[in-house]
């Protein structure tokens, strides 16, 4: 792998390393990305591969929420790796969402994916979840749109993708939906049906994100204050898994939205190796945002003033704290030059931090040892 230097590796030779381990390997959404040398750093002393990934909302050609087109994104995890002189990663483009499946939207984002592939992106997520047919007198109708519109864009990824080798991460139920009922989880048979139909349509996707009863960013009591999230159905996930290895369809389960779930939960009941991504995402941005408290005051409250005034009125009868924790986000964009720019004592809090963090995580998820199980299949793959 040294012979490339620290650039990223396919996601799918991550994926390939750790069948039949009872591992979980972190994506890391680093929305700014003063963490990933941390996260790389973590990595590297626990010999734990690592996805580092931003959404289309997060990072597309205008630069999306972060400010970070893929050619920037890409340019600054490249250097955190060669800084930590970390190689077992791969570059992901996470939620690539398609909400319409009109010809403008599926147009623009092939546009899209031409320039994460011109970046160096190795592995992708195709999220057309959205897509749903509540109308489908069946489990296919109702996917129908989901399997086309994801068909046709993982065989695009392939042909821009010109032989090489990438990770494919697929979506059958949209994370975080909800009917009058609460929450909505994907069933085992919706997942088998719509992995079943993308095997006949020649897309052998890695691994699938699944609705199991997890939320994206933070969740919250009536008084607004942050809970932690144990809303995860672990049964419903290890029933997906089950039905999916029963039919012959090895895909493992990507788990997204693990903000605030508890890392003892993580640690003692994930079904590891059913789950064997599971995505982190908002926590980053919080070890960013809780470190400027205390070394960047000045910078923290302005970003707290400035998303206040402007999602206050879109968000009645809500506290203060949780309309800043739910869009601060969006200021990221906003001040892209002053984040960006940190006192080097607050650049290296940071990244002290994501790696404390990052170690939690990586025993949590027993990804430990995993770095060298991909290093030793590829040198296994190259040999043949």
């Amino acid at each position: 792998m040294k012979q490339n230097g620290y650039g990223p590796i396919s996601g799918s030779a991550i994926f390939d390393g750790i069948i039949g381990q009872k591992k979980i390997i972190m994506a890391a959404n680093t929305r700014i990305t003063t963490v990933a040398k941390g996260i790389f750093r973590a990595a590297k002393d626990t010999d734990s591969a690592v996805f580092i990934e931003l959404a289309r909302s997060e990072c597309d050609l205008k630069g999306g929420y972060t400010g970070l087109t893929p050619k920037d994104f890409a340019e600054k995890i490249n250097k955190a790796a060669k800084d930590a002189q970390f190689d077992a990663w791969a570059l992901h483009a996470d939620h690539i969402t398609i909400k319409k499946g009109d010809p403008t939207e599926l147009e623009q984002t092939r546009q899209l994916i031409d320039a994460q592939v011109a970046a160096g992106y190795t592995s992708f997520a195709i999220d057309a979840s959205h897509l749903f047919n509540f109308e489908g007198k069946n489990v296919r109708e109702e996917l129908e749109q989901n399997i086309q519109v994801t068909t046709g864009l993982a065989h695009y990824i392939k042909s821009r993708m010109n032989g090489k080798d990438f990770g494919l991460e697929v979506e059958v139920g949209e994370i975080g939906r909800k009917d009058g009922e609460g929450l909505i989880l994907t069933t085992p048979g919706e997942a088998v049906e719509f992995i079943s139909a993308l095997h006949g349509n020649g897309v052998y996707p890695h691994v699938l994100a699944i609705a199991n009863g997890s939320t994206h960013g933070h969740i919250y009591d009536d008084a607004g204050n942050i809970v932690e999230q144990l809303s995860i159905d672990i049964s419903q996930t290890k029933a997906v898994a089950k039905a999916l290895r029963d039919n012959n369809l090895p895909v493992g389960i990507a788990q997204h939205g693990i903000t605030g779930t508890p890392r003892e939960l993580i640690n003692q009941h994930f079904p590891k190796g059913d789950i064997i991504k599971g995505n982190v995402g908002t926590f980053w941005q919080d070890v960013v945002f809780n470190t400027l408290k205390v070394y960047e005051p000045a910078l923290y409250n302005d970003i707290q003033a400035w998303t206040l005034e402007k999602y206050r009125d879109a968000n009645p009868g809500k506290k203060d704290r949780q309309i800043i924790d739910g869009n601060c986000k969006f200021a990221i964009k906003e001040f892209f030059r002053e984040l960006y720019a940190v006192d080097e004592d607050t650049e290296q809090a940071i990244q002290a931090m994501a790696y404390a963090e990052s170690l939690v995580f990586f025993r949590a998820f027993s990804s430990y040892g995993s770095a060298s199980l991909v290093r030793n299949a590829i040198m296994k793959n190259n040999t043949k």
